[in-house]
């Protein structure tokens, strides 16, 4: 009887070998990410909120601003890495999805830590120094308090790749396929929340910053509820005459133009007069030349019910970022 080759395989065989080399080193990389993850949370832990506690360097509000739930982060560590270290990686994980919320609080805590920081790192003589004096403790190796701060969530996005990984290449037939399966759900849709956390503050710092830019009474509250795209100045042409120089404010709904203040204005130099605003529900975009590569820019053409802009560059890759921009503002409104 003829022995068949051991070198053939069954094809079913080989996935699940494929499978378990796959989840065997993403077990590896969680595990050994854990563990310098949980030693950096407790550095800070330690040797800032610990002896700034003791010390009475910040009052509580302080502290609070500053770090959030980060000790509540770092306990929900410790309960996880002894689970990873014994290899029961389905029920520590979804012990750890109790904790998710933290990770939310954190995130919507964090533009404010980041204020917090600054202020006091200006303002306070003693906290500035005693920042500095941990900064150079050589247990941080050079990271200073604002790179450690947003670790937490890093550890978030890491943690929503791996237990997917780890998930996917665990066997429908394995005790904690379920278990995995649910974590990486609940994980996923955490860093999904944070993630609109973070888009939300950046939008707001955009909104506060052109505010500041747009002078007058006609710009007080302008910039309230939108949603930021793009700025930057274009050539207006007109029907006649030379092309003019304009600032461009992009949101979702509308299209912002604005004049610079004269330089020589002495409460409003360097602030930008609103001259128009166009309603992106109602423009209609076409791009009249600008369509290949080459030296000599390009022109837009948006039309709207009560006038036509034509808008030009000389630089044709930012001219063809702005058409992206307004096609996405149009299209944002289509679908609203």
């Amino acid at each position: 009887m003829e022995l068949p080759d051991p070198r053939l395989r069954c094809p079913l065989q080989e996935q699940r070998a494929r499978w378990e080399r796959k989840r065997t080193c993403t077990s590896r990389e969680l595990l050994e990410t854990e563990r310098r993850y949980q030693e950096q949370l407790g550095l800070v832990a330690t040797y800032f909120l610990g002896i700034l506690r003791a010390k009475g360097t910040l009052r509580l509000p302080e502290r609070q601003a500053l770090f959030g739930p980060w000790e509540l982060i770092y306990g929900a560590s410790q309960d996880l890495l002894p689970y990873l270290e014994g290899g029961h990686w389905g029920q520590g994980l979804e012990g750890f999805c109790s904790h998710l919320e933290l990770y939310t609080q954190f995130a919507a805590n964090a533009e404010r830590s980041q204020t917090t920081l600054q202020e006091q790192l200006k303002k306070n003589k003693r906290f500035r120094r005693f920042v500095r004096l941990q900064e150079g403790r050589p247990e941080f190796g050079g990271l200073q308090l604002q790179d450690l701060l947003p670790l937490p969530l890093q550890r978030l996005q890491q943690y929503e790749n791996l237990v997917i990984a780890l998930a996917e290449n665990t066997g429908p037939n394995s005790p904690d396929h379920q278990q995995l399966t649910r974590a990486a759900r609940l994980i996923s849709e955490t860093a999904q929340r944070v993630n609109a956390i973070g888009q939300r503050q950046k939008n707001d710092q955009h909104l506060r910053r052109v505010q500041a830019l747009l002078s007058g009474c006609q710009a007080k509250g302008l910039t309230s509820g939108r949603w930021f795209l793009r700025q930057g100045w274009l050539l207006v042409v007109p029907p006649r005459g030379e092309p003019r120089h304009r600032m461009f404010f992009l949101f979702t709904d509308v299209l912002l133009m604005a004049k610079p203040r004269p330089s020589l204005h002495l409460l409003q130099s360097g602030t930008f007069a609103c001259r128009a605003l166009y309603p992106m529900a109602e423009c209609q975009l076409q791009r009249v030349f600008g369509h290949s590569g080459g030296p000599c820019g390009g022109l837009l053409s948006l039309s709207f019910p009560q006038e036509k802009l034509l808008l030009m560059s000389l630089d044709q890759e930012e001219l063809s970022r702005w058409y992206h921009s307004l096609t996405l503002a149009i299209s944002s409104q289509k679908n609203d």
